[in-house]
């Protein structure tokens, strides 16, 4: 019997899956923080052999039986971060397996999108967006934020509601229930306050505060209404990167959306469709309802030869038993 290990480390979390050749579940790991970026690389070792050796015990497989690995990295982002990653991977001692490695959307893509290759956007804390197309050549965006011009995720949301509030309170754009919001979330005496203070950092308001803005947008708030939608069309605008990069705009594909925010719902993901679609009428908009770390275990395949699209059912299926 062949085994196969899925990794998936983030900033947050970390999760290792061991699964068989039949698509069932045989171990789970789990861990905080795993990210070089979040621990330094000596932590992120110990995080990643944890894990691993949870999934293991857990499945009472030996390593020497996993014959596929893929590995999703927070903090994976550059091809200068290849080989500190790689150095990691390697310590395991995985000798009979060929392994794929990627950046963390990259697992999420291949979890949520059917056939394995189109495009995910992330929509979390900030945002990201990969793509691949059928015969495996990524796209991808920089992943850098609102550093890079990139928007769409909750702490994006909030700056613009908080440029909203400014505007506001100077005139030079409408008046918004985000300001009343703001004052009670932080406690301010008045706007005049509450940006004295944001400056001055008394006072905070974090990507923990984007429910805010679709609260308001859900009460008529039309300010706010305006960002969610400006939020969706953003991320929209990541995909259409992405498609256009993998020459997608003819094809049948799913753009899988992973994250938070996207529970905000219609008001955000009606804008980015409509948005996508200009480009790519037949793109299919899909939430991601999987843990990530299957896909980590369906690139561990892929590097044998297995169809995927086999397997992916199974282990989703399998999947809520172990995790």
């Amino acid at each position: 019997m062949r085994y196969f290990l899925g990794v998936d480390i983030g900033n947050t979390k970390s999760h290792a899956l061991i699964a068989d050749e039949n698509g069932r579940c045989r171990g789970f790991g789990q861990a905080g923080p795993g990210s070089w970026e979040a621990i330094g690389w000596e932590a992120a070792g110990e995080v990643l052999h944890q894990i691993v050796e949870q999934a293991l015990a857990q499945a009472n497989v030996d390593k020497t039986a996993v014959a596929g690995a893929g590995f999703g990295y927070a903090g994976y982002d550059w091809p200068e971060d290849r080989p500190g990653h790689v150095a990691l991977i390697e310590s395991l001692g995985l000798v009979k397996a060929r392994y794929a490695l990627g950046n963390d959307t990259l697992i999420g893509l291949v979890a949520g999108a059917k056939a394995g290759w189109g495009v995910v956007v992330v929509a979390g804390t900030s945002n990201n967006c990969l793509g691949r197309n059928r015969l495996g050549r990524e796209g991808r965006i920089t992943g850098c934020g609102s550093r890079f011009g990139e928007y769409g995720g909750a702490a994006e949301i909030v700056a613009r509601a908080i440029q909203a509030v400014a505007a506001g309170w100077t005139l030079r754009g409408p008046a918004t229930k985000l300001s009343e919001v703001f004052i009670e979330q932080t406690g301010a005496d008045d706007v005049a306050d509450l940006l004295a203070g944001l400056v001055r950092q008394r006072y905070r308001l974090s990507a923990s505060a984007a429910p805010l803005v679709f609260e308001m947008a859900a009460q008529g708030d039309a300010v706010a209404q305006s960002i969610i939608t400006w939020a969706g069309q953003e991320l929209g605008s990541l995909a259409v990167g992405v498609i256009r990069q993998l020459e997608l705009r003819n094809e049948t594909f799913d753009v899988v959306l992973s994250g938070s925010v996207y529970e905000g719902g219609a008001p955000l993901i009606e804008p980015m469709r409509q948005t996508i679609h200009t480009v790519a009428p037949q793109a299919n908009l899909v939430r991601l309802n999987a843990p990530p770390v299957v896909g980590g275990v369906l690139l561990g395949m892929e590097q044998v030869g297995l169809d995927t699209a086999v397997y992916r059912q199974p282990l989703l299926h399998s999947v809520s038993t172990k995790m």
